[in-house]
């Protein structure tokens, strides 16, 4: 059975550990996600952008595919749309049976950010849906999505309070220094600023942008009260260098069966690492 990740993340946030998210994109990386959680005893939150779930896969096949999964695991799973900035589309997954959604409106001012968001609380809320929002702006580029270094804002504590008691949201997405994509050299995390939000939230906090962040920086926003992390660009690169790998060797290969199956097994261990760096295995 799919949930929301409700549950999920308010145990995190009580235990001390984060849930991972990773982005998929077809069936064979949502099996290397269920299947490698399943096998480490971590619950998990299966994410898509609008691109995998609205024009590339379907969400009704992201659906069907993760309740069949879910049908044969004993973690918990979550299925999440991420970055997702239409409101309608968001409310037509919430029927289609996601319990998870991220609504993205944090390029609009202050007040329209809460007014649209506080509009898909209430909505979601009646499905028993979960809903994460974004108060600051991550640099780089996720899906179509792309802020430039000087457009990437810092989430403001006191802003913070007030966003999350008008809008009823149940996560919130902090921007600390992160970005989507690869970093030039290592990046340097705001952690007072964290530390300021978690002592005046109480909400569960969430990491985007983990992708290629040295491990010892998220353990360490982790143990400040982050209890998701998003992971994405960690698992396409290592997935297509192995099948590109595969057809260097193999020119004349034309079986997905036998192509896809470098690629699941480079993104496996990627998922086992990251679960390990999150702190979530055996914890169900």
């Amino acid at each position: 059975m799919l949930l929301s990740s409700r549950e999920m993340l308010l145990k995190a946030q009580r235990d001390g550990y984060a849930v991972p998210a990773f982005n998929i994109h077809n069936m064979e990386t949502l099996q290397v996600v269920v299947e490698t959680a399943e096998s480490m005893g971590s619950p998990v939150i299966i994410a898509g952008t609008p691109s995998t779930v609205e024009s590339y896969a379907g969400p009704v096949y992201i659906e069907a595919m993760a309740q069949a999964a879910a049908a044969n695991c004993h973690v918990p799973i979550a299925i999440h749309m991420d970055h997702f900035e239409d409101p309608d589309v968001i409310k037509k997954n919430i029927l289609i049976g996601f319990k998870s959604c991220m609504i993205d409106a944090s390029k609009h001012v202050f007040k329209e950010n809460i007014a649209i968001v506080k509009d898909i609380v209430e909505y979601a809320h009646r499905y028993d849906a979960v809903v994460e929002a974004e108060l600051g702006v991550l640099g780089g580029q996720e899906d179509n999505l792309n802020v430039s270094e000087k457009d990437a804002m810092y989430t403001n504590p006191d802003d913070a309070v007030e966003f999350v008691t008008a809008t009823g949201i149940d996560s919130l997405a902090v921007a600390i220094g992160t970005a989507h994509g690869l970093y030039k050299g290592e990046p340097k995390l705001d952690f007072d600023r964290l530390k300021e939000i978690r002592d005046i939230v109480d909400i569960p906090l969430v990491l985007h942008g983990a992708s290629d962040v040295p491990d010892h920086l998220v353990q360490k926003a982790i143990s400040m009260g982050i209890c998701k992390v998003n992971v994405a660009t960690d698992l396409k690169i290592p997935f297509a260098n192995a099948v590109k790998a595969f057809f260097v060797e193999n020119p004349d290969a034309s079986d997905p069966r036998k192509y896809m199956t470098p690629g699941k097994v480079a993104m496996e261990a990627v998922v086992r690492h990251k679960i390990t760096v999150c702190g979530s295995a055996n914890r169900y």
